[in-house]
């Protein structure tokens, strides 16, 4: 899955002010992000938890239609019900899809355990080479370095999105999952600090609005450069904890809204970032332009 190297964007999902997709909007995020290694559709970003299965496969066709086979496409299919995310995948049409993301279960805080038994059936039900998604913060529970590299026996599960925030752990997986199996950052600030360490790259927020920076800056680290590539991060140092202060995609809508990609409108509960939080994005954005 040398598809899945470098910068892939967790793509948001452009909406209208009373909450249907804007597919004027998305077509232009496609357009702009079109020079990045690949797209992810309806992840965390893409507000896959207020999206229905209809809205999911007309958003991803879109995609896939707006591409034109110029980028890898992954998809989103997760959820914390096995037995429903089995018959997802199970029925998936896989055309213009090259793998497919999935969370680890959320809200009912399996063990770890179960964690490895949810994502061994996911795989089994999987038609698609499959990315593990680690995110703590959001499911309540962290996938340990042990279950994750536990889950890389498995040859359908060929990377990791790593969200946990702990480098320790993400090199942990580095070091002891089989060879060919990737990490991913799941955090932008840490993306070449993990490069660094043996990550393959970043599945990112910021790159939806930055996709120029964040394709320099992977190429850098994976080309053994981590000087320049550093330089690069450091540009987002000041701007990156805007994009969650508010909730995201909230964050980064606001940034796409400044650049005219598309407006920053959200589906609740979700919503737009403050006039104050708006006002300081815009001051790093301009110091980001400085360089």
């Amino acid at each position: 899955m040398k598809e899945l190297k470098g910068t892939g964007v967790a793509l948001v999902t452009p909406m209208k002010e009373n909450g249907t997709t804007d597919f004027d909007g998305l077509s232009r995020l496609v357009k702009h992000v079109s020079k990045l290694d690949y797209l992810v559709v309806m992840g965390t970003t893409g507000e896959s938890a207020t999206h229905s299965d209809d809205e999911k496969e007309a958003i991803l066709h879109h995609v896939i239609k707006q591409n034109k086979n110029r980028l890898p496409v992954v998809f989103g299919i997760g959820g914390n019900n096995t037995a429903v995310v089995t018959e997802k995948l199970v029925k998936f049409k896989t055309k213009g899809v090259c793998a497919l993301l999935s969370v680890s279960p959320y809200y009912n805080k399996p063990s770890q355990e179960g964690i490895y038994q949810h994502f061994k059936a996911v795989a089994e039900a999987s038609p698609l080479p499959l990315i593990l998604y680690n995110v703590p913060g959001r499911t309540g529970s962290n996938m340990t370095a042990e279950t994750s590299v536990r889950l890389s026996g498995l040859k359908k599960i060929v990377a990791i999105k790593e969200a946990s925030g702990n480098l320790e752990q993400a090199m942990q997986v580095i070091r002891r999952a089989r060879p060919e199996f990737m990490v991913l950052s799941g955090e932008d600030m840490l993306t070449v600090p993990m490069m660094s360490v043996g990550a393959a790259g970043v599945i990112s927020v910021l790159a939806n609005a930055y996709p120029n920076h964040f394709k320099k800056m992977t190429d850098a680290a994976l080309a053994g450069d981590f000087r320049r590539a550093a330089k690069i991060q450091t540009l987002f140092g000041g701007i990156n904890p805007l994009m969650y202060e508010e909730g995201n995609p909230s964050g980064v809508k606001e940034v796409l809204k400044q650049m005219g990609v598309c407006g920053n409108d959200c589906r609740l509960p979700v919503v737009p970032v403050s006039k104050s939080l708006s006002g300081r994005i815009h001051s790093q954005m301009e110091e980001i332009k400085k360089g």
